[in-house]
């Protein structure tokens, strides 16, 4: 285990701390001080990101470290953006996933910052990331809904929110286009980094088959 003692690293198990408070607070029902510890951890994890952005000199999605970082800011946004925009629920869940994503960048993997490779450089390269990003975070939000349709019958347990099918089909919804754009994205990245649109490497066969499925 890599513990961080550092800046960076006391914001990332901050946030980690009131994204686990935050969870159970909202698995309780206190709606109101859970989500106050959910956005407490959002800035933390925020903090944390701005840090590493300001300190590795370049948006800091290269390494698995800045992967897991970023994906631990995203929750928050996304789910108040569900909420609202979608009106699918879950903010206990999504909390809870903000702990899990967060844990590699906290406990695992290293936080040295090396220098941008060229192939990096693209200005393809971060919305092609974020693309697969948004949609990994979308197909968790349908996991989860599917998971508790099977446990615990259709309805959602909050009012005004659609129940756990039409949650589900709407995640999937909001999560394919941003599947297919990083797809494309990767394609047209891959052409002019390495001369080929397809190469038929594992990362890319993975991200096929799951588009695919």
């Amino acid at each position: 285990m890599n513990f961080q003692n550092t800046t960076q690293g006391l914001l990332i198990y901050l946030a980690m701390s009131f994204h686990l408070l935050a969870f159970v607070l909202l698995a309780v029902r206190r709606r109101r001080f859970g989500g106050a510890a959910y956005a407490a951890g959002f800035v933390a994890a925020l903090g944390a990101l701005l840090f590493r952005w300001w300190h590795a000199g370049h948006p800091p999605l290269q390494n698995m470290f800045e992967v897991f970082l970023v994906l631990g800011v995203l929750f928050f946004p996304l789910s108040v953006f569900c909420r609202r925009a979608l009106r699918t629920g879950g903010e206990a869940f999504d909390a809870l996933l903000g702990v899990i994503v967060l844990w590699p960048a906290g406990f695992v993997f290293n936080h040295r910052i090396t220098p941008l490779p060229p192939a990096l450089q693209s200005p393809l390269f971060i919305p092609h990331v974020l693309a697969y990003m948004l949609s990994y975070i979308f197909m968790a939000k349908a996991a989860f809904h599917a998971g508790a349709r099977l446990l615990r019958g259709p309805d959602s347990a909050d009012t005004g929110l659609l129940d756990r099918d039409e949650s589900t089909c709407r995640m999937i919804g909001a999560g394919f286009p941003f599947m297919t754009w990083g797809l494309l994205l990767g394609a047209w990245w891959g052409k002019q980094a390495w001369g080929d649109y397809w190469n038929w490497d594992p990362k890319e066969l993975w991200s096929l088959t799951t588009w695919l499925v």
